[in-house]
């Protein structure tokens, strides 16, 4: 019994490509320069941290996320956090008790 269940490379010529090569990779993903503008940026909270509204998917997000500079651009990094409006509401009805618990513990 193999450990491995992965694809041989015999098994890809037997998808359609005669001459046993890999499918075709994804399509990667859109330049930045093809990204919208429809970003609002409703604060900046440091440098490179800032709080932006903007649609992802058809629907309006809270995005807080780290931002990073390449090539002279601002663009978004990894770290960070999308909140849909029900996340966002959840979280702004909290926001006396997080202050509360910021103050006990400060």
């Amino acid at each position: 019994m193999s450990r491995f269940r992965g694809k041989r490379k015999e098994d890809y010529a037997s998808e359609g490509d005669s001459e046993g090569q890999a499918p075709s990779k994804k399509a990667s993903k859109k330049d930045s320069s093809d990204e919208s503008t429809d970003d609002i940026v409703v604060c900046e909270i440091s440098k490179t941290r800032r709080v932006t509204v903007r649609n992802w998917q058809g629907r309006a997000v809270v995005d807080i996320r780290e931002f990073y500079v390449k090539d002279g651009k601002q663009l978004p990094g990894k770290k960070g956090i999308s909140l849909t409006m029900d996340q966002w509401n959840v979280l702004r009805d909290h926001v006396e008790e997080i202050e509360k618990a910021v103050n006990e513990n400060s």
